[in-house]
């Protein structure tokens, strides 16, 4: 059941794939009140975009990984749908960064241009963009932080990919809740309550490890109720446009709770199941292979590599795992009898043993 109006009223039609770039965001800035509040290490405009004038004020930002692009793909969907529904903000004042890391997005690469990770710079600070959030989460002084992300395809809950996970951070070692974390899981339970009809148990929750210099512990730490939204796999779309749609209508979920002060328990939050580290694109189970020269028997896993050719993510196949992986899942299981009497050597391309089994 999806209680939502038509998604594609609202999706916006000029951004698609995993490639999403400044150069691919600014025609569509023209729509929003936007301004540039600082550039990147190389010099590229950070945009930021404004809406509303209500009493609680929502920070959002994405891409701090440059290649985490699908929550930078439902921001864009959610200002559309803002703009057509302008009384969602009579009690909602919201910041939105879109891209926060434009170097690496361009570069398709996690870290910014220094290969710095963004997201371990929260003490020190050491990046130009890390001090652009940091000063617009002082100025612009949020009741609610968002942090958007990507995660892994190896990520699953109950034998099911995770689609959508969530996570309240930790704002101490020893994973205390005080009441801005409790705020910050019950906003993720509302999210979790208002998904499960529609993705069941594809919804996970994240590690919640504290770690000072990551920038959702930093401002939970600060007394900033953080949410951590991370956009997974869902079923043949490794594209993401699927996912782009279940985070866009946890978005939509997350504000309407914020806005009508309406959350549900925290209960719903500590019963999301967590996630865990059990998925390949490819899983081939019982076959004959080499490794190193010796012939073995059991399972062999692979992994995607997303990479960067002609301004467009091509996904490479490598071996990531082999032996007894009865306990792991693959997001494709193929049938292997083609492989019977196909003895593949794990150091050479997996790609060959894919066109072997026609995928």
């Amino acid at each position: 059941m999806n209680p939502f109006p038509p998604y594609s009223s609202f999706a916006e039609p000029k951004l698609s794939g995993r490639y999403i770039t400044n150069t691919h965001i600014d025609p569509l800035l023209s729509d929003y009140n936007h301004s540039i509040i600082g550039h990147s290490t190389s010099g590229l405009p950070i945009y930021r975009i404004r809406m509303g004038t209500g009493s609680s004020k929502v920070l959002m930002w994405s891409q701090m990984h440059g290649n985490e692009s699908t929550t930078t793909k439902s921001l864009l969907d959610l200002l559309r749908f803002l703009n057509t529904n302008p009384d969602w903000l009579d009690n909602l004042q919201l910041s939105i960064i879109p891209i926060l890391n434009p170097d690496g997005a361009k570069a398709y690469t996690r870290v910014n241009a220094n290969q710095v990770d963004l997201n371990r710079d929260a003490i020190d600070l050491s990046q130009v963009e890390s001090r652009v959030l940091r000063e617009e989460f002082d100025q612009f002084s949020p009741d609610y932080a968002f942090n958007l992300h990507d995660q892994r395809t190896i990520f699953g809950v109950n034998g099911k990919p995770a689609t959508v996970s969530l996570l309240a951070p930790a704002f101490d070692q020893n994973r205390n809740y005080n009441s801005c974390r409790t705020l910050a899981a019950q906003l993720a339970s509302t999210i979790f309550e208002g998904l499960h009809p529609m993705i069941g148990s594809q919804i996970g929750r994240f590690d919640d490890s504290f770690n000072p210099n990551c920038v959702g512990d930093a401002f939970q730490s600060a007394g900033v109720p953080t949410l951590l939204v991370e956009a997974g796999h869902y079923p043949d779309d490794y594209e993401r446009e699927k996912t782009r749609e279940y985070v866009f209508y946890a978005y939509v979920l997350a504000l309407k709770a914020i806005a009508t002060s309406s959350f549900s328990d925290i209960s719903v939050y500590c019963s999301i199941p967590e996630n865990q580290k059990l998925f390949f694109d490819f899983l081939l189970r019982d076959v004959r292979y080499l490794e190193n020269g010796d012939m073995k028997r059991g399972d062999v896993g692979l992994q995607y590599k997303e990479v960067l050719q002609n301004s467009s993510i091509a996904f490479q196949a490598a071996f990531s795992a082999s032996g007894d992986l009865s306990h792991c899942f693959g997001h494709i299981e193929p049938n292997c009898e083609k492989l019977d009497w196909f003895d593949f050597k794990i150091e050479e391309s997996a790609q060959n043993v894919l066109n072997t089994l026609d995928l």
